[in-house]
């Protein structure tokens, strides 16, 4: 048996406890998950914003060393290092074979059949197909994704979400240029990740935007330019920092109608607006017919950075032994399994970025 964060009931307290993983079936892999980071995502899942099947182990942004494989593996072995791919693409589907693996219609198949066991016999589901709250986990072969066996596993993990789709949004959805401006709505892990991979483009000005105060000097220091906190007068803010015209491109990181309207007007007439943020179904955004004429601007919506994670993992993990990305930069606070209960309200209250959970060497 080993420890995992157990989520019995959308709404309700988490729980740590044991639970019984079985050996890895065919095309899967048990992985000693040595870290994770804990997501806004996790925080959805737990709350009912996002469905998913309960009783389960959360954790989706995790990275370990592979225990074992099951039979037609042939892409891992016992020993490897790798970072938990959440949306693992099946290179199969339309999607896949027309280049968006991202929009892979098989990638959420993992996350609908249990993985493991209360010690009672309760079938437990792994949230995202991932479970990454827990000592050990069981994934699909394509959701282990191999990386180099000296790179640090607790910086791994936060690529494999976080960075991901951050830096994703910025190279693939938006492919920001040099000497564009960008603002960027909501500073938590996938907001700063944007920031970095925007400098790393060339970007010349770049606005980081939040409701709280605290995260100007995180985000100064990981690439923005500028830092303003969110109220009713942002748009026209930034609007006279650009000429009177308004960012190039606009990423709402936050998941809220507020601040994808924000983010709107805050880009300029033809300019691009990137969601990047996960928000509920119930939550609705306002736009008149007009203003989607007369603007001109382009929006898109961006699953996990629009990547490919054969191209884009290589990529990040060259720009982090560079010293162009700053991962660790990312981790404001560390704990263990029993500290995530405690991360999340952390994230309710807008403390920090992205708290690390350690569970091992």
């Amino acid at each position: 048996m080993v420890r995992a964060v157990v989520l019995s009931e959308q709404g309700k307290p988490l729980e740590v406890t044991d639970i019984v993983l079985p050996e890895p079936g065919p095309g899967r892999v048990k992985v000693r998950v040595v870290a994770a980071g804990v997501c806004h995502s996790d925080l959805s899942l737990s709350n009912g914003t996002l469905r998913q099947p309960v009783p389960a182990v959360l954790g989706h942004e995790g990275a370990g060393v592979v225990l074992s494989v099951g039979e037609g593996v042939t892409s891992l072995v016992p020993g490897d290092h790798v970072l938990l791919n959440w949306a693992p693409p099946c290179r199969e589907c339309w999607y896949c074979e027309a280049g968006e693996p991202y929009l892979c219609e098989r990638a959420a198949d993992a996350a609908q059949i249990p993985h493991a066991t209360l010690p009672d016999g309760t079938p437990l589901y792994p949230t995202l197909g991932a479970g990454a709250f827990a000592e050990e986990t069981i994934v699909p072969e394509r959701g282990a994704v191999k990386i180099p066996q000296d790179f640090p596993l607790d910086q791994a993990a936060v690529i494999g979400c976080a960075v991901l789709t951050g830096a994703g949004a910025v190279f693939n959805t938006a492919d920001v240029q040099p000497g564009q401006t960008v603002v960027v709505v909501g500073i938590g892990g996938v907001g700063l990740s944007v920031l970095q991979a925007a400098r790393i483009a060339g970007a010349e000005r770049i606005i980081a935007v939040d409701t709280v105060e605290s995260k100007a000097e995180l985000a100064l220091s990981l690439g923005a330019t500028d830092f303003l906190v969110s109220d009713e007068s942002t748009a026209k803010t930034v609007r006279s920092m650009t000429s009177g015209r308004g960012a190039d491109v606009a990423f709402e990181c936050a998941g809220h109608p507020a601040a994808i309207r924000t983010a709107w007007a805050s880009s300029r007439r033809g300019g691009h607006l990137v969601i990047v943020g996960i928000g509920s179904a119930k939550s609705k955004v306002e736009f008149s017919a007009l203003e989607l004429y007369h603007f001109g601007r382009t929006i898109t919506g961006c699953l996990y950075g629009s990547i490919d994670p054969d191209v884009d993992v290589p990529r990040l993990l060259d720009l982090v032994r560079s010293g162009q990305l700053d991962v660790s930069g990312l981790v404001t606070a560390t704990t263990d399994l029993d500290g995530v209960e405690a991360a999340f309200t952390d994230m309710r209250e807008g403390r920090g970025a992205r708290t690390l959970v350690r569970l091992g060497a």
